[in-house]
């Protein structure tokens, strides 16, 4: 065996390996929770979209005691920070649909590409999806 001379610095290839060993078990356990977090963040902004859509829906059925005249940004307004539309919603779009005076679908799209529907029944009934 050789001496180490006393000048002599740095790591063994052991010692490296065992750093890169644990390296390699924390990314393991840490990488599947920060994968697909993402598309959860984008869930999440559709669904708070569609939300707040709601409220603006049912505020302007206070006044008007009509849904079907609070599906347009004539009803719902335009500085509201969500962007209406009338056909199926994109990433980032919300559209508004009343069925009858007292009944309405808001459908928000999410940049993960999936879409969020808030529906209110005649009845009275709320379903989300």
């Amino acid at each position: 065996m050789r001496n180490r001379l006393s000048d002599e610095q740095g790591f063994t290839l052991i010692e490296l390996l065992v750093v890169i060993l644990i390296i390699g078990i924390l990314a393991a356990i840490a990488l599947p929770n920060f994968i697909g977090q993402r598309g959860r963040a984008q869930d999440s902004s559709a669904k708070t979209d569609a939300r707040n859509a709601v409220s603006m829906v049912e505020a302007c059925y206070t006044d008007t005691q009509d849904y079907t005249a609070c599906t347009t940004t004539t009803g719902l307004g335009t500085n509201t920070g969500l962007n209406f539309v009338a056909a199926a919603p994109a990433a980032g779009e919300v559209q508004v649909t009343a069925s009858a005076a007292n009944a309405y679908s808001i459908v928000a799209g999410s940049r993960s590409g999936n879409r969020f529907t808030i529906a209110k029944a005649a009845t009275g009934a709320i379903t989300r999806t």
